[in-house]
C-alpha cells in the first residue's frame, strides 16, 4: 500500500475538577462546545458531536494526531479561554476517558452525546463514567478514579 489511510473514531470525557459545575450556564457551555469544534478543527480532527453537563464534556471525534496531543490542547486551551470568559477558578479534572467507537455504532453514541441534560436527571456523573468504563472493558480502581 502506497499510502497510509485511517479513520478512528473515539468518545471522550472528562470533568471539570471536582466535578464542580462551572459549566451550568447554558450559553457558557454552547460557545464552549463551539470553541472545542475550533480546537479540534486546528488539530486536522473532525468533530463528530459536543455535548454535556454542568460538570464535564463528552466528545466524539475521528483523530488525526494522538489521542494524548488531542486531549491536551483541548483541555489547555478551553480552560485557557473558559478563564478569560468569566468562569472563575475554572480547572479540568486530571485524566479522562476514551472509548473507540465503531462506524455501525456512532450514530447510537451521537444521540447519546446530545441526549446529555435529559441523561444526567436520572444519572450521575460518577455512574455514568462507571457505566461506560464497565461496558467498555476498561479495569479501573475506585481509588484513582475521582482525583
Amino acid at each position: 500500500m502506497s499510502q497510509s489511510l485511517s479513520k478512528i473514531v473515539v468518545h471522550v470525557v472528562f470533568s471539570t475538577k471536582n466535578r464542580r459545575p462551572l459549566l451550568a450556564d447554558p450559553d457558557i457551555r454552547c460557545s464552549l462546545y463551539k470553541y472545542l469544534g475550533g480546537i479540534l478543527r486546528e488539530l486536522k480532527c473532525s468533530s463528530i458531536e459536543i455535548g454535556g453537563a454542568s460538570d464535564h464534556v463528552h466528545i466524539v471525534c475521528s483523530l488525526a494526531k494522538t489521542l494524548s496531543d488531542v486531549i491536551q490542547n483541548l483541555k489547555t486551551s478551553s480552560s485557557k479561554w473558559l478563564k478569560e470568559n468569566g468562569v472563575r477558578g475554572f480547572a479540568w479534572q486530571n485524566g479522562y476517558g476514551a472509548f473507540s467507537v465503531s462506524e455501525s455504532n456512532l450514530e447510537e453514541v451521537r444521540r447519546y452525546v446530545v441526549s446529555q441534560k435529559k441523561h444526567h436527571r436520572k444519572m450521575t456523573f460518577q455512574d455514568e463514567l462507571r457505566r461506560l468504563l464497565q461496558r467498555y472493558k476498561v479495569e479501573f480502581d475506585e481509588r484513582y478514579l475521582w482525583d
